[in-house]
């Protein structure tokens, strides 16, 4: 799944080129995408509206219209945004929706497992999208403090790992990035959230911030098949420590990197630099 710096990659991509366009016509490959409105509404919702900025709230791409409303995509697993400029469109694999610009550009949205979202939002309509509206504060943000991260860890006695993956503590971490910071600040992933100490918690703040300035810099982590608005592959697996490492040596120890599921999510870890104690479990 694209987390904050694949999505912030994207929209850095696009922003150059499709702010400012007007959209003269949508069309829908695969209507159940669409969220909310029904897809004729919105169709028209977008119909000869120019987007003004293209923002980003966690993983959610958020494009302000001239008129207020939003039109607003979450990726999730396999969800890509393809710029095609004029006279250059060619539709991607997977396409499922496009929008038409005046100027003769597209921006397609294509999507391989579809399990993507899409949405047409006024600006009393944002309630619709709790995630959204629930999404605790981003990485390399003021309200993404030290004092907020050891606040909100106490008293939880879920594994720091789930706990990390809950958009309403940290928005726009995902799995990728969790396992990196637990590796580089020394945690194992079974920990619970409340059993870490007040540098364990130091560290891991730092270790949060890293990899995704880090990630953002690279232009993101293509495990599979992520790449930004104009096609164009992320960087960032060639820095992974332990993310789909299972069984290759450890960058710092040489002992061979394990993956364990919690919470249904696939964890991978150092045993030697992560060490699980008794008392922390």
């Amino acid at each position: 799944m694209p987390e904050l710096p694949e999505v912030e990659t994207i929209r850095r991509s696009l922003a150059p080129v499709a702010e400012g366009q007007r959209i003269m016509q949508t069309e829908i490959f695969l209507e159940r995408l669409v969220k909310w409105p029904e897809p004729a509404d919105f169709v028209g919702r977008l119909a000869d509206r120019t987007i003004v900025r293209i923002g980003r709230t966690g993983k959610y791409l958020r494009f302000l219209l001239d008129n207020g409303n939003e039109l607003i995509l979450h990726l999730r697993m396999t969800g890509q945004l393809r710029f095609m400029a004029a006279g250059q469109d060619e539709m991607p694999p997977y396409a499922r929706l496009v929008f038409r610009f005046a100027g003769g550009a597209s921006l397609y949205y294509a999507d391989a497992r579809t399990l993507g979202a899409v949405y047409a939002l006024k600006p009393d309509e944002l309630w619709r999208l709790h995630g959204l509206m629930e999404m605790g504060p981003e990485p390399l943000t003021a309200e993404f403090s030290l004092g907020y991260l050891r606040e909100t860890l106490q008293g939880h006695r879920t594994k720091i790992k789930s706990f990390l993956l809950n958009q309403k503590y940290i928005g726009g971490l995902g799995n990728i990035y969790a396992d990196e910071a637990l590796f580089l600040a020394g945690i194992h992933p079974l920990r619970t959230a409340a059993s870490l100490h007040g540098p364990e918690v130091a560290s891991l703040y730092g270790a949060i911030n890293e990899v995704i300035r880090t990630g953002i810099a690279d232009g993101g982590t293509t495990v599979r098949n992520y790449l930004d608005g104009a096609g164009k592959k992320g960087s960032h697996q060639e820095r992974l420590h332990v993310y789909q490492r299972t069984g290759k040596p450890c960058h710092r120890c040489g002992t061979p990197i394990e993956r364990i599921v919690i919470g249904g999510r696939g964890s991978h870890f150092c045993p030697r630099c992560q060490l699980l104690e008794e008392e922390s479990v």
